[in-house]
């Protein structure tokens, strides 16, 4: 992969000179600041500038909760320790000013306690709300004190609510006054390759349809595109704690690959306050933010350019929101619950109500398919229809609006919810819409082809949840159960799967071909218990696997990733029938396709086809329980990817860490939202000193070509005259390198870390892989056993890593199995020996990692898993392979293969129970056969039990912090 390309960026120092009309009074104002912040903290001081030491400052008092009068105490202490030649602020007021000359402050606006107003604008000096007449302050006066004016009241008394919103504007202007940002910021319009491939959300239909729109808008490259992503998080740790704070973040998406999603450039629009989710009213609390996107993108706002040295004015436009699915619904004003659940399908969306289940499941996915596909016309192997309907059709922004239109007027405010005045299944279509979007006020959002995104990360732990549980059989996750049977028995299908009365007290429950029975269990999960990983590649999956239990638990979302797209099809394939893992399997290969960095968008074209297929294949095997609404977005997820571009610039895991890193603010549990917005200000104080006043030196390793053992003999047996034209390096590998060699345990390069395969005997990582291709495009699999560094006289220094390569020549110790995974086997090596003809070494800098997983039901044999690395992207500088980074099992298998091409429809005769188990046995008193009747109504929280779950505390979920 190509990594970061190094740019040049202009000094502060440098005099403002060039065209245009020069810096503006903002950026005079913030060149003064770097000025002063390049005085040493005291004469002679070498280290740390005036600005570096206030800011370091400020940061311990706000990790360490120190008042306003404690950190003016200790400033006067260093002023009387360091006499006048201290360069300090007097005390708090006066260090927060110049904070605040850095473009980072924030205004408190209070809030109804029912979430209906802010006080803000208009409504700036009302009293009390006009919904509810609900003052927005905890009075502390005595009685007898009265003010007339409401604001000047609302100053005196202790707000009851408190918006916390960040001004967008300086911080975006900053971004072009920093010569280390300024540069990047262009990027997107001057730096991308434009191949075909999509790398970028700048390489997306998106954001090209956009510009092609809004030409004066897009002939700017300076101006702004930002993704917008809201979350709410419990700030005290403590699950058991109810508590919902919302942090609204905006994503600037000029900057490259390698900035783009990093926390340094996260910016804090809006801090929502708890305890509770604003839910549908968070509209009330983005409606400062949505009037600051208004002005920036009508009028603008001038900014100096630090590259050009000229000033210009800057327009911004927000893509899309980034939310999980119950987000989602919140903030787009669209009911996630109910008969018409899926946004993308809109009012065509497809669902069936189980009468025994008591809830909907979202099937009928062969409407997705080719009209020609033979599933279409097989009723008996699905839910009993034929369906030659067409896919639903994309909805444009413009049908949005007249679809909003019809929506009443939405009060806004939490009001008591009427147990008995539940919403009736005939209503839902006039009821989905929940309120009018106030993005859609925005003048440009009815044209984006995308304007919310599904999270992918959300997504894919839901339907691993929903797998696991139900093949594991838990309890209250499994979609297997009593009452999904006699929901098969309603719907007259699997005849095979209904229940059978066994004498008159007992009833027998069919196993499901998917059922695993004790050993398969077992070997199952004895898979996953052994497997280790590289450091920082996820968290100790092994840990949450309980045999005994026979169940897996206290997985975090990034486990689910690892677990989904390359352990668990090791895992399953093994354990059930090829028909059914084939089905799964694929369901992980497409997780892996669509999360790769580098997308083709005719193989997403492909890709949405062949999971409608995989979906439809999942309908024939398992119970419709099973397709909750969350499974049933997975259909969307290609195609969303092909408008828009790559998931991991809209997914969430980076936002879960960074929530993460707010939350390690709060020590103040009266005052969370508080200590959250006063340490993010000291952070991002912290960020701008470490990179403007600090050295920082990079090492790049590049690789280096092996040199043979004879030329050292060669130049030495030249002539003088002849030695002198060769260069210094091949003159210095002449000489040999010295006599001693260091021996390391463990060494890290190319941002991968390797250790010896003894060293980690007693860990639970696994960092000796070793995989090189060589120029022949063999692929060679070995363990590390050793790292040497060879020193030709300290002018050059090279890492050689000794490995136990697996004997892939012959193919005796590598081979593939009917699934397309790599096994390989080092009981047969390719040398067993220390001779040097055999050739153990290999340079550092040649190698990738891998990493093996044992499974106890094949002897000897590893199989093979690549991994992912974070922090490298193909930016298009140089032909690569795009499955480089890709494992490649299911390949020339996946798709090729349908079961049951000669299946029965009339006589029903697919296997879904297994024949070699007896099944299992209830007690008949405890099962009842009397048929609900058709409901009359539906209660939304009665369907929301198990449409989504919880992510939970996703603090460092892989182990590792996000800027790795």
């Amino acid at each position: 992969m190509a990594s970061r390309p190094t740019e040049e960026v202009p000094s502060v120092h440098q005099p403002i000179e060039g065209p245009g009309e020069g810096p503006n009074e903002d950026a005079l104002q913030f060149m003064k600041l770097l000025e002063d912040a390049n005085q040493p903290y005291y004469e002679g001081c070498k280290h740390f500038s005036k600005l570096s030491v206030i800011v370091h400052l400020y940061h311990m008092k706000c990790l360490n909760d120190w008042t306003n009068k404690s950190f003016t105490m200790l400033l006067q202490f260093l002023l009387d320790f360091l006499h006048s030649n201290a360069k300090l602020p007097k005390d708090c007021y006066e260090a927060k000013k110049i904070i605040k000359d850095l473009g980072l402050s924030y205004e408190k606006i209070h809030a109804c306690p029912k979430d209906c107003i802010l006080y803000w604008k208009d409504n700036s000096n009302l009293e009390a709300c006009p919904n509810y007449n609900l003052l927005g302050w905890e009075s502390n006066e005595s009685k007898g004190q009265q003010s007339t004016n409401a604001s000047s009241k609302r100053r005196k008394k202790k707000a009851a609510k408190i918006l916390r919103w960040f001004p967008l504007k300086p911080r975006l202007k900053r971004l072009f006054m920093s010569p280390e940002t300024a540069n990047h910021m262009k990027w997107h319009a001057n730096g991308r390759v434009n191949d075909g491939l999509m790398r970028h959300p700048a390489d997306s239909e998106a954001w090209k349809l956009f510009d092609s729109k809004y030409i004066e808008f897009s002939s700017e490259p300076c101006n702004v595109r930002l993704g917008l992503v809201a979350d709410g998080f419990n700030p005290y740790g403590n699950m058991s704690t109810t508590h919902s704070t919302w942090p609204v973040i905006l994503i600037p998406y000029n900057l490259p690959p390698w900035m783009c999603m990093k926390r340094p450039y996260f910016m804090l629009s809006l801090l929502i306050p708890g305890p509770t989710s604003p839910e549908n009213d968070i509209d009330v609390y983005l409606q400062p933010l949505v009037e600051e996107l208004k002005e920036l993108w009508d009028v603008g706002v001038e900014t100096f350019d630090v590259s050009p040295k000229k000033s210009f004015q800057m327009h911004v436009a927000l893509l899309w929101t980034i939310n999980d699915f119950p987000a989602y619904g919140d903030i787009l004003g669209w009911s996630t619950k109910g008969r018409l659940p899926c946004p993308s399908c809109n009012y065509d969306s497809q669902s069936r109500w189980l009468r025994y289940g008591r809830k909907f499941s979202y099937i009928g996915h062969k409407r997705f398919l080719d009209r020609d596909h033979k599933f279409r016309k097989q009723k008996k192997l699905f839910d009993g229809r034929d369906d030659m309907r067409p896919g639903p059709i994309t909805i444009l922004g413009g049908e949005i609006m007249l679809q909003m239109d019809v929506v009443a007027e939405h009060v806004f405010g939490k009001k008591k919810v009427n147990l008995t005045n539940k919403r009736k299944r005939g209503e839902d279509a006039l009821t989905v819409w929940k309120k009018r979007n106030i993005f859609f006020t925005l003048p440009y959002w009815g044209d984006h082809v995308l304007r919310y995104n599904l999270n992918v990360m959300h997504i894919e732990k839901n339907v691993v949840d929903n797998i696991f549980g139900t093949l594991l059989n838990l309890d209250g996750k499994t979609k297997d159960n009593l009452k999904a049977c006699q929901d098969l028995k309603d719907m007259g299908i699997r005849s095979r799967l209904h229940l059978e009365k066994v004498g008159n007290d007992q009833t027998r429950m069919p196993h499901d071909c998917y059922h695993m029975n004790a050993s398969e269990n077992d070997g199952f999960l004895q898979v996953l218990k052994d497997v280790r990983v590289p450091d920082g590649y996820s968290s100790n999956i092994s840990r949450c696997v309980k045999l005994e239990e026979r169940k897996i638990s206290g997985m975090k979302s990034h486990d689910n990733y690892i677990l989904m797209q390359q352990l668990f099809p090791i895992a399953i394939h093994g354990s059930l029938s090829p028909e059914v893992s084939r089905s799964l399997i694929e369901l992980s290969c497409f997780f892996r396709d669509i999360c790769l960095k580098v997308l083709n968008v005719e193989e997403l074209k492909a890709l949405e086809k062949r999971i409608a297929v995989t979906l439809c294949e999942l309908e024939r095997t398992f119970p419709p329980s099973f397709f909750t609404v969350m499974v049933h977005l997975v259909m969307h997820l290609a195609s969303e990817a092909k408008v828009v571009g790559p998931v991991h610039y809209r997914w969430m895991y980076p936002i879960e860490r960074y929530l993460s890193r707010l939350k390690s603010y709060v020590h103040n549990k009266t005052y969370p939202e508080g200590s959250i917005a006063e340490g993010y200000i000291a952070e991002k104080c912290l960020t701008f000193c470490s990179r403007y006043f600090k050295s920082i030196e990079i090492a790049f390793n590049r690789p280096v070509r092996n040199v043979e053992e004879s030329m050292g003999a060669v130049v030495m047996s030249m002539d003088v005259s002849k030695r002198k034209e060769l260069s210094d390096k091949v003159r210095w590998f002449a000489r040999y390198p010295d006599n001693e060699a260091k021996w390391f345990k463990r060494y890290v390069i190319n941002g991968l870390k390797f250790r010896t395969k003894d060293f980690e005997t007693i860990r639970k990582t696994q960092n000796s892989g070793v995989c090189v291709v060589t120029e022949g495009d063999a692929t060679y699999y070995s363990v590390l056993i050793d790292i040497i560094e060879l020193n030709y006289s300290n002018k050059y220094r090279y890492i050689l890593f000794k490995c136990q390569w697996a004997n892939v020549i012959r193919g005796r110790g590598c081979k593939k199995d009917d699934f397309g995974f790599l096994l390989v086997n080092f009981s047969r090596l390719i040398h067993k020996d220390d001779r040097l003809i055999d050739e153990p070494y290999v340079l550092a800098s040649q190698v990738s990692q891998v990493f093996y997983v044992e499974d106890v039901r094949h002897k000897d044999w590893v199989v093979v898993v690549q991994t992912k690395p974070r922090e490298v992207f193909d930016i298009g500088i140089k032909a690569i392979d795009d499955d480089e980074e890709v494992d490649t099992y299911m390949e020339n298998v996946l798709y090729n293969v349908t079961i049951d091409d000669a299946c029965d429809d009339a006589n029903d005769n697919h296997a879904w129970a297994r024949v070699d188990e007896e099944g299992t046995i209830y007690d008949t008193s405890l099962i009842s056969e009397d048929e609900f009747p058709e409901q009359d109504f539906i209660d939304d929280e009665e369907l929301s039990d198990d449409i989504y779950e919880s992510n939970g505390d996703e603090s460092n979920d892989d182990g590792s912090s996000d800027d790795e």
